[in-house]
C-alpha cells in the first residue's frame, strides 16, 4: 500500500503537472481622443497632443506599466495595429491623437514590447432599421428615454473631460458599477419589436457578434501567464470584461487599480 500511497500524493503535489498559470487581463475602457464623430452621441475631446495632456497620458502609462504587461492590445484590426506601431517605433508614424497610439502604444514602448495586438473587426450596428420600426409603431418613448440615458452619460463625460485629467476620465470611464448600468441602454433595444419583427433583437445580435469576434480575436493570442492590457472604447467595456471573466483560465484585472 505505501508505493501506492506515495503515488497518489506525488499526483497532488503543485509540482505534479501544475496547471498553467492565468491570463491577466485588465480592460481599459477609453474616450475617443481623435474626435471621429461616428457613434450616434459623442463628446468632444481637446487636443491631447497639448503639453499638458501629454504630461497626462505619460503618468497614465506609467502606471499601467506597474501592471508588467506582455501583451497591449488595441482598437484597430491586426495588420494596421502592427504597421503603424512599426511605424511609430521607429519614428516615423508622425502625430497622431488617436488613443490606439495615445495610449496603446505609449504603454507597449514603455514596457519594451515588439508589437500589439489589433483585436478589431468590423460590425453591423442596424439602429436606423431600430429607430423606422419604433417610429412606425409608437415606441418612440422606449427609444427616446434610452437615448436620454445614454445622452447625460455623455455629458457627465464631457464635463469630466473638460475639467479633469485623462486619468480622472479614465477612471471614471472605467467605474465598474457605472460600466454595468450603463449597458442599460442594449438591453432596452429588446423592446423595440413584435412577434416575427425584431429589429431590437438584430441590433443587439450584431452588437454581440462584434464584440465576441474581438475576444476571440484576444483568446486566440494570448498564451498562459500573460499580462495583456486591452485599451477599446469604452462602450465595448461590458461585453469584453463578461467575456474574460467568463473564459477558463483567465482572471479580469480592474484598471482603476492600477490608474493614477
Amino acid at each position: 500500500m505505501l508505493p501506492v500511497l506515495f503515488l497518489a500524493l506525488a499526483a497532488l503535489s503543485p509540482s505534479a503537472g501544475a496547471a498553467p498559470a492565468d491570463v491577466e487581463v485588465m480592460i481599459v475602457g477609453t474616450y475617443h481622443m481623435a474626435n471621429p464623430g461616428r457613434d450616434i452621441h459623442n463628446a468632444h475631446a481637446d487636443d491631447v497632443l497639448a503639453p499638458r495632456r501629454q504630461r497626462e497620458l505619460a503618468d497614465v502609462a506609467a502606471h499601467l506599466a506597474r501592471f508588467e504587461p506582455t501583451r497591449v492590445a488595441v482598437e484597430w484590426p491586426a495588420d494596421l495595429a502592427a504597421t503603424r506601431y512599426a511605424a511609430y517605433l521607429g519614428g516615423t508614424l508622425g502625430e497622431s491623437r488617436n488613443e490606439v497610439v495615445q495610449l496603446g502604444f505609449r504603454l507597449a514602448k514603455l514596457a519594451g514590447l515588439r508589437e500589439v495586438d489589433g483585436l478589431d473587426v468590423e460590425g453591423d450596428f442596424p439602429y436606423a432599421a431600430v429607430e423606422t420600426y419604433a417610429k412606425a409603431h409608437g415606441q418612440q418613448a422606449i427609444l427616446a428615454d434610452a437615448n436620454a440615458q445614454v445622452e447625460a452619460f455623455v455629458r457627465a463625460m464631457q464635463a469630466k473631460i473638460d475639467a479633469d485629467t485623462v486619468a480622472d476620465v479614465l477612471r471614471f470611464l472605467n467605474d465598474p458599477a457605472r460600466i454595468a448600468r450603463d449597458n442599460a441602454f442594449y438591453r432596452q433595444m429588446l423592446r423595440i419589436g413584435a412577434g416575427a419583427q425584431q429589429p431590437g433583437v438584430d441590433l443587439l445580435t450584431d452588437w454581440y457578434k462584434r464584440n465576441f469576434a474581438i475576444c476571440a480575436n484576444l483568446v486566440q493570442r494570448a498564451r498562459a501567464g500573460d499580462r495583456v492590457v486591452v485599451f477599446y472604447g469604452a462602450g465595448h467595456a461590458f461585453l469584453l470584461r463578461q467575456c474574460v471573466q467568463e473564459m477558463p483560465g483567465y482572471r479580469l484585472v480592474e484598471a482603476n487599480g492600477y490608474l493614477p
